[in-house]
């Protein structure tokens, strides 16, 4: 998909890029990923925008809402799930302004936020990427 398309992808469409995304996650890394809820939604709910203090609902591309596998104890209860939340409109919205190709982008989206899920910095993520198509991530 481009920006040459005419329809804007759908919530599916990017699901599917996003799991796409998610088979080419090494299988050491991915079996740590089976209880993250990757959920794509148009934009952030009201709760989000709160938290992240945005002024606008375009300016979060994904999040990760959960307690990363460092915190995590047996003794630690999490309240709710692990989740991605992968947000289409800003998706859509950053990938028209910035001509990237929309698979790259989701990939790119998702990475960061599996990478809050494993406790990343963000200098981790960036190296990760790096690796691109040889890691296999």
């Amino acid at each position: 998909m481009n920006g040459g398309d005419h329809m804007a992808p759908s919530l599916a469409e990017i699901e599917d890029l996003a799991r796409l995304a998610l088979a080419r996650i090494p299988d050491t890394l991915r079996r740590q990923l089976i209880d993250v809820v990757i959920q794509v939604v148009d934009f952030p709910d009201d709760e989000t925008m709160r938290q992240m203090d945005l002024r606008s609902p375009y300016d979060l591309l994904g999040m990760y809402h959960g307690i990363n596998l460092q915190q995590k104890s047996i003794a630690l209860v999490p309240d709710d799930l692990d989740m991605i939340f992968l947000y289409r409109r800003p998706l859509l919205d950053y990938w028209i302004e910035s001509g990237e190709n929309l698979s790259d982008l989701v990939r790119h989206v998702l990475i960061h936020e599996i990478g809050h899920h494993f406790g990343f910095s963000d200098a981790d993520m960036a190296a990760i990427e790096d690796l691109g198509d040889d890691s296999g991530i």
